[in-house]
């Protein structure tokens, strides 16, 4: 038993080192894998087969139209330029001296919106940059505020998110995206309010020890062949894979309404359409928005749902699937509607459902990965010790769900994939023994979804490596205020909402 332990915590060490140095988890979990199998004695090719490959296969099929549709949408928001159009109204609204604040609106607008994390990432930076140089705001803190904007509240605390790490507890806990919205309110505000207050503190003292926006800290030159170097050109720290596209940003000029601009990023010509005006932007947002809504809170439960106790649909419950079924269909009506609005210009369209098609396999395919690692690990006899551990930590079925999924979430470096692991191995248990307790399920969706999105922003992250590629920047350099606005700030988050719940239960 002890050498199954042993096996389990070389595993967990062997991934996280393999996902920090760079490989794929889709590699990196299998080999994690049989680590574990070797150190418990259990066999290597029927474990592989028959619990890692249908646990990778179970999260894809549950999860694969939101990675798909989240996806698209995120790249047809960008061809038709309303991603920009949006990002340039929320600063005249706000003010570009405002520009830690327009950054993390901005990208929390279009994460709660349905775009893509990812997507919303590579659309933000070329803008971020340009703000914060007219601000005068180091470099550094870009990561940073982008992050807060897109790997914090609107992914897991704001009630209705459409993202999956807000889908994944109704899997388990038969809850809706817009479970114990009192509660989401709150935690948004503590990791809002804290993360704009750290940044604001931040700059401030970054801007006193006479650091500006074109210092760069540890600055000296990447390799003249490093990815994205000109001939005979170099790449400085500060200019990532979105440089280019900020540099074209501010060189752009505005043509004419309806017009076709054509921007220069990476030396590749790209079309993109210009918004007819400043309100069409945002009608696909407000479509997801609205359309999840009305179908979680009146569509869903006015119809009569009794033929999914037929044998061919396996007796689900409405409650499992009202979550992912809601999110699903408002996408769909967003990208109709984004398609009904530019149908005379449809052809250029297809671009974004070919690159969206291919953007959503590496996402998924990785998570469900990790998925398939945490069930092999739940299967050797020695994880029943670990399980028990877990357990007897808290007492109390909140406490358990959030401690559970928070060091699952910190091992994968995935809320999502983190999540499903420790949901997976303990959601029965944790269920019934919120049944016994009388604990909120409702209160157990929101807090475990925000524990999730805590520890998963450790340095092996891989959200945090593709931040800090894309910003061109260094652990280093920008981990600092990225650890402070997506982990201190929901930690506290998620203790200040237990201690609500304690006091006057879930709302």
């Amino acid at each position: 038993m002890l050498l199954g332990i042993v096996g389990i915590i070389l595993s967990l060490a062997l991934l996280i080192t393999l996902a920090y140095r760079g490989m794929p988890v889709v590699i990196a979990a299998p080999i994690a894998s049989v680590v574990a199998l070797v150190f418990s004695g259990a066999p290597i090719l029927a474990s592989y087969t028959e619990i890692f490959m249908p646990a990778l296969a179970g999260f894809v099929a549950s999860y694969f139209p939101v990675f798909l549709l989240g996806a698209i949408f995120g790249l047809l928001m960008t061809t038709t330029g309303y991603a920009e159009s949006i990002a340039r109204s929320v600063t005249r609204w706000i003010g570009a001296r405002n520009a830690l604040l327009a950054t993390v609106l901005t990208s929390a607008l279009m994460t709660y919106g349905g775009i893509s994390l990812f997507v919303v990432a590579f659309v933000m930076f070329p803008l971020a940059r340009e703000l914060f140089r007219v601000a005068d705001i180091p470099k550094r803190l870009i990561p940073g505020t982008i992050a807060l904007g897109i790997f914090t509240f609107t992914m897991t605390a704001l009630p209705g998110s459409p993202q999956v790490q807000n889908i994944i507890p109704g899997q388990f806990f038969g809850t809706g995206t817009f479970a114990a919205p009192g509660l989401g309110l709150i935690g948004t505000v503590i990791i809002l309010g804290g993360g704009m207050l750290w940044l604001e503190y931040r700059r401030k003292s970054l801007i006193a020890k006479g650091e500006h926006f074109a210092d760069a800290p540890d600055a000296g030159v990447l390799a003249a062949a490093a990815p994205g170097a000109g001939s005979g050109g170099i790449r400085r720290r500060g200019d990532g894979p979105g440089a280019a596209a900020a540099t074209a940003e501010r060189e752009r000029h505005d043509g004419e309404t309806g017009s076709w601009n054509e921007t220069s990023s990476g030396g590749t010509a790209a079309m993109a359409l210009t918004p007819s005006n400043r309100v069409v932007p945002f009608l696909p947002l407000l479509a997801v928005i609205a359309v999840n809504f009305t179908c979680t809170l009146l569509v869903f439960p006015a119809l009569d749902w009794g033929y999914l106790q037929e044998e061919r649909f396996g007796g689900v419950e409405l409650s499992t699937r009202a979550g992912i079924w809601a999110v699903v269909i408002a996408l769909v009506v967003a990208i109709l509607l984004i398609m009904a609005i530019n149908v005379r210009r449809i052809g250029s369209l297809k671009q974004g459902f070919s690159e969206g098609v291919k953007g959503s396999m590496l996402p998924i395919f990785s998570t469900a990965s990790e998925v398939g690692y945490g069930a092999v690990v739940a299967s050797v006899a020695a994880f029943a010790v670990v399980r028990d551990a877990v357990f007897n930590l808290g007492g109390n079925a909140l406490v358990t769900s959030v401690l559970s999924t928070s060091v699952t979430a910190a091992i994968t470096g995935s809320s999502s994939g983190g999540m499903t692991i420790a949901l997976n191995a303990f959601g029965s248990d944790l269920n019934a023994m919120a049944i016994e307790q009388g604990a909120s399920a409702e209160a157990m969706h929101r807090l475990t979804a925000i524990a999730a999105g805590g520890l998963d922003t450790l340095p092996h992250s891989g959200a945090v490596v593709t931040l800090l590629l894309v910003c061109g920047m260094t652990h280093r350099q920008s981990y600092k205020d990225i650890a402070m606005v997506t982990i201190v700030f929901p930690i506290m988050a998620v203790a200040v909402l237990l201690g609500i719940v304690a006091l006057f239960g879930a709302f």
